[in-house]
Order: structure tokens, then C-alpha cells, then sequence
């Protein structure tokens, strides 16, 4: 027979160096290691999240804007006139049916007058509903819609059937802002340049800034084919402009030089309107 103490468990020094094993914390090399991971992962949200962005924007370049720019050149291709022309007394200007009724000054050649259009009202815009504020006024609701489908072309998508010339995207906080197009043509008196231009509006300065890169190969907001409306011609061979303002300054801010606005983070961003030239 085993003795009683023989079959109890032995109980070991180093018990207790064990226990004080276990309750040790962290070595610095490990701390060091899992902070440079949280590190590693806030860097990837954020680039994340200006690579969705950036994609984006080129969406927008080239599903909405790209888009309407070929349904206009098609247009052109189909009837022989820009959108909104006549074609039996065309004058190479959108809405040119409506400036068939406007009367031109008789000033006889070579007398000092005018003879360009710049002493002339311009037509309305083509719009497919009434443009926002900083459009010019006096577009016929529904007409870009109609005229499009009249001649066969075939419109973008947008924001949804029957809302092609919308397109709804978020900004740096967040919010939903609203891009809408609308046509009409610049008589050459106007600052920003003549000529049948695409009128973009509800742009944040950051959009307009990568919409102008990727069309003029620099952000100029008075140079090239797009440009900030109202802005006048710049000086040749002169530096341009940086588009005014950035996404610090919210809506209903007043457009000033390029500083730090003083919108909150929840404030929808400030929206700009350019113009794009046509070719036609």
C-alpha cells in the first residue's frame, strides 16, 4: 500500500515564477509593433478614402460630363445645327431659334458700329428645368430633354429617368450636392468668353479644380475650355487664376481668395458653376 503522502501532487518552487510570468505585460517592442499596425490601418482608411473620392470625380468626368458632351456633338451630327438652332435659317447658336426673333442693329459696314452680336440680348439657355441661380435666367423648362430625343440621341444616364441632366454625388463632409447642366450660347461680349458653351453648375472647388486638370491639363478658373463662369479673359502670356475658394467654406458663403473658410465639418461645401466650350 502506497503511502498517503505519495499520492498527492507535488508542489514545484517554480510555481510561483510561472504566476509572476503570466502577470507580465507587454515587451516595448511589441507595443511599438501594434502601434505602427493602428497606425497602418488609419493611413489606409484615409487614402481610402481620397481614392474613392478621386474615383469619383472621374466618374463624373467621364459617365456624365464626357457623356453630354457627345449627346451635343451627336446633335450636331444628326441635324446639321447645335441644339436648339434652326435648321432652315441656322445662326450656329444654341437657342438660335429664339434669337430668329430678336432684331440685330443695321449699322452700316465700316461706319465705327458694332457689327458683331455684342450689342444684342442673348438667347435663353437650354435647360431641361428651370437653372439654378447663378445660371442666366429665361430657360423654357423641359426643353433639352425634348430636343434630344427629337433627333435620336440617346441621353446619359444621370441621376435617374427623366433627371439625365442631374447627377447627385457627396462632398468632402459628406453631404449630397447636386450637378446640373444646362447649354447656351455666350455672345462676345461676354467676360468669360463667346461661343456655345455647356454651363456646369453645383461643383465644389475641388471637383472643379480635377474637372479642370483633366480637360485643360491645369486648374486655371479664367484659361482654357473650362473655366469658372463670369470670371473675364485673362492677359495673354500672364499667369491665370486658381480657382477661388476650397472646401473649408460652406454653402452660402461669399466666393473669396483661395484661405481657409470657417464652415463646420456637418455644413454642406460651397458650390462654384463653369462653363465648357464646345467645339460647334
Amino acid at each position: 500500500m502506497r503511502p498517503f503522502f505519495s499520492v498527492l501532487p507535488s508542489r514545484r518552487k517554480h510555481g510561483s515564477a510561472g504566476q509572476k510570468a503570466a502577470q507580465g505585460g507587454f515587451t516595448l517592442v511589441e507595443l511599438a509593433v501594434v502601434l505602427a499596425v493602428i497606425g497602418l490601418i488609419i493611413g489606409a482608411v484615409a487614402i481610402g478614402k481620397d481614392v474613392q473620392r478621386n474615383a469619383e470625380y472621374t466618374k463624373i468626368k467621364n459617365k456624365f460630363i464626357d457623356q453630354w458632351e457627345q449627346a451635343y456633338n451627336q446633335y450636331y451630327q444628326r441635324t446639321g445645327v447645335v441644339v436648339g438652332d434652326s435648321q432652315v435659317a441656322p445662326r450656329i447658336m444654341v437657342n438660335g431659334t429664339a434669337f430668329g426673333t430678336v432684331a440685330v442693329p443695321a449699322v452700316a459696314p465700316l461706319s465705327g458700329g458694332d457689327m458683331s452680336l455684342a450689342a444684342v440680348n442673348a438667347p435663353a439657355p437650354v435647360c431641361e428645368r428651370a437653372p439654378v441661380a447663378d445660371v442666366r435666367a429665361g430657360a423654357v423648362a423641359g426643353q433639352l430633354r425634348t430636343l434630344m430625343t427629337q433627333a435620336g440621341v440617346r441621353l446619359p444616364p444621370g441621376r435617374a429617368e427623366g433627371q439625365e441632366d442631374l447627377y447627385v454625388y457627396t462632398d468632402t463632409n459628406g453631404n449630397p450636392q447636386e450637378i446640373q447642366i444646362c447649354f447656351q450660347w455666350n455672345k462676345p461680349s461676354t467676360a468669360a468668353g463667346s461661343g456655345n458653351v455647356m454651363v456646369i453648375s453645383g461643383l465644389t472647388p475641388d471637383l472643379a479644380r480635377m474637372l479642370d486638370q483633366m480637360i485643360d491639363g491645369k486648374p486655371d478658373e479664367q484659361e482654357g475650355r473650362f473655366r469658372r463662369q463670369g470670371i473675364a479673359n485673362g492677359t495673354p502670356n500672364q499667369p491665370g487664376l486658381q480657382w477661388i475658394v476650397n472646401n473649408t467654406s460652406g454653402q452660402g458663403a461669399v466666393p473669396a481668395a483661395p484661405a481657409d473658410g470657417n464652415s463646420r465639418d456637418e455644413e454642406q461645401v460651397i458650390t462654384l458653376t463653369a462653363i465648357y466650350k464646345m467645339n460647334q
